[in-house]
């Protein structure tokens, strides 16, 4: 949807409401007290009354908005902004935009957002070829770290764990392009973690990985553990000039997600890394999707309750 579009159909607060409702009805509403699905819609009191046990809910009540006192056109535009950008918006940008007197309400917008679409993607599993390494990322250092001297290198405090997952299938023959990638990339998975045990790798594909793929990976001792996980595991000594060869996509997504960090959100404090990490993955995974992605994010928003614990509004 391009900006004259979104203009021309949401121009005020009214046809904001009217939509989200829309998306509510079509989705449908769930009772929180009872699970009953069935409602009457208060018109005048804008509220969905249950069928089952007269419980009343909000249109915004067990939705991405949920607790916010934001304009829903606030939320709408939001929505317009990040699904219409290949990149990403700051919170900053965006404040100036709407012309709101504080930054940390739209800012908690944002991850609120952001942490549908990482809901979203968590329903999903890779499957046949999945290639999987981990990457250190750049971020704030901690409140309790700031007094201590800075260590380099991978043991940094300015340092995130991150581990990249990305499913692809190999390219052979005739087929693959002139330059190409020898694998064509469809979904992938980034998490940031604690530290680079096995048992912490071994959580991570369980829940996101099925257990008849197989995987491509170096050698690190971490990942002894994925034989008994999947159907095959492959790992590779792998030098760091190779790793772009073997392990094409993962390196990719690695690299343009470090890019987009630095070019718009500059410092990232370490624990909302996965929320700028959601917003990645979500794009990425749906990048063929064009005008229907605002349609896709209005759907995880309506169908995901506010889970940010730091609720700044």
């Amino acid at each position: 949807m391009n900006l004259l579009n979104f203009n021309t159909l949401f121009p005020d607060e009214a046809s904001c409401k009217v939509k989200w409702k829309k998306y509510r009805d079509k989705q449908g509403v769930v009772c929180p007290r009872c699970n009953c699905q069935s409602h009457y819609w208060k018109k005048d009191k804008e509220n969905y009354e249950c069928k089952g046990c007269s419980y009343r809910q909000s249109l915004r009540s067990n939705t991405v908005m949920h607790g916010s006192q934001l304009p829903f056109r606030y939320w709408f535009i939001a929505i317009h902004l990040l699904t219409s950008t290949r990149k990403s918006f700051s919170a900053s940008e965006l404040q100036r935009q709407l012309g709101h007197s504080t930054y940390n309400p739209i800012w908690a917008m944002l991850h609120k957002l952001r942490q549908a679409m990482g809901v979203r993607d968590a329903s999903y599993r890779l499957t046949e070829v999945v290639e999987l390494d981990e990457e250190f990322f750049s971020t704030e250092t901690p409140d309790d770290e700031k007094d201590k001297s800075i260590k380099r290198g991978r043991g940094s405090q300015k340092k995130s764990e991150v581990l990249v997952m990305a499913e692809s299938i190999p390219v052979e023959g005739s087929y693959l392009p002139k330059g190409g990638k020898p694998r064509k990339v469809r979904y992938i998975k980034m998490f940031v973690i604690e530290d680079l045990k096995s048992s912490t790798l071994y959580e991570k594909v369980v829940e996101s990985i099925e257990c008849q793929s197989m995987i491509d990976t170096d050698n690190s001792n971490s990942y002894t553990n994925f034989k008994f996980l999947v159907k095959e595991h492959r790992p590779q000594v792998i030098s760091p000039k190779e790793a772009g060869k073997l392990l094409p996509w993962v390196h990719i997504a690695i690299s343009n997600a470090k890019r987009m960090f630095l070019d718009i959100f500059h410092d990232i404090k370490p624990e909302y890394l996965q929320s700028y990490m959601n917003e990645f993955c979500y794009k990425f995974n749906r990048r063929y999707f064009g005008e229907n992605l605002f349609d896709r994010l209005m759907i995880a928003a309506v169908t995901n309750k506010n889970q940010f614990r730091y609720n700044i509004e």
